[in-house]
């Protein structure tokens, strides 16, 4: 998986792994939008790194709910400087979206499903953008739409 560092339009090779319990310390609110902390008991925490840096781009938060064949991305969070039209790289949601369909994949096959709870106001970018499909309070993506954006974040 790649991201695109925007100003040389370079791709960067990425890593996503599991977050220590140490690093829990450097995700705060103040860079990633929410405390990271809280979830250390209930979800399962992965972190987003270029290849061979120890900065921290982005962070996510999976809540997996085995008798509906669903992983459910509990929080998801680039680092600030990586948010909005200033942003110094691109892809860093989409790779770890793309992470967690594969994921499901992986533990459910074709009954596979990811979904997530968005804020109103990103409800239409993970729509347009993913193409997450609307359930209501939840948006989610099976089937084509999973294996879609594995192909577009893996390549």
């Amino acid at each position: 998986m790649e991201i695109i560092e925007i100003v040389s339009n370079s791709k960067r090779k990425i890593v996503i792994s599991s977050v220590r319990d140490e690093e829990l310390n450097v995700l705060t609110k103040r860079r990633y939008s929410f405390i990271w902390k809280t979830l250390k008991e209930s979800a399962a925490i992965y972190k987003l790194q270029i290849d061979g840096e120890d900065d921290i781009l982005g962070a996510m938060a999976l809540v997996d709910f085995p008798n509906e064949f669903r992983i459910e991305i509990k929080l998801l969070a680039s680092s600030k400087e990586n948010v909005g039209k200033i942003k110094k790289y691109e892809g860093i949601a989409g790779c770890l979206i793309a992470f967690c369909c594969r994921e499901s994949i992986k533990k459910y096959g074709y009954m596979a499903c990811v979904s997530l709870i968005p804020k109103t106001e990103l409800k239409h970018h993970y729509i347009n953008k993913y193409g997450m499909i609307d359930a209501g309070w939840q948006l989610y993506l099976d089937g084509k739409g999973l294996h879609n954006i594995i192909k577009k974040y893996s390549l």
